[in-house]
């Protein structure tokens, strides 16, 4: 069976990056931390990550071509502590989320264990573009 790509669709041009992105955030889906995304209104939107026992100062949002890039890195505070059992370890995390165009990062809040990031989408104008022809009389020589 073949693959089918975006590039083999004659009527969908320029869109080679959609793909690659498609492709990129197929491969980087690791179960940790648990998240949500919902549907705030029409035109925004919050994720929410389960991210009991990290502090804000370990936690990082970045937007990085076009993508929504959340790290997590605990210090270990267990200087001079003896656990009979650890359970709860130190363990670092990223997760990315493909933003489309003009989708905007808005405000990042920790509550409760629960990291909070809502983002917006604008509006998009409709635009008409009228494409003059232009008429050739015969062949011109230079």
């Amino acid at each position: 069976m073949t693959k089918m790509t975006l590039g083999s669709y004659p009527h969908m041009l320029g869109f080679e990056q959609l793909e690659r992105l498609l492709e990129r955030t197929a491969k980087g889906s690791e179960g940790y931390p648990p998240f949500n995304i919902e549907q705030t209104s029409d035109h925004s939107y919050r994720i929410t990550l389960a991210v009991a026992g990290f502090a804000e100062t370990d936690l990082s949002i970045t937007v990085e071509d076009r993508q929504l890039v959340i790290r997590g890195r605990q210090s270990d505070d267990g200087d001079g502590r003896i656990f009979l059992h650890r359970g709860i370890a130190a363990r670092q995390f990223q997760r990315s989320f493909v933003l489309a165009e003009g989708v905007e990062v808005g405000e990042a809040v920790m509550e409760n264990g629960l990291l909070h990031v809502d983002l917006t989408r604008a509006q998009a104008e409709t635009i008409v573009q009228t494409i003059r022809i232009k008429a050739t009389h015969g062949k011109e020589t230079s």
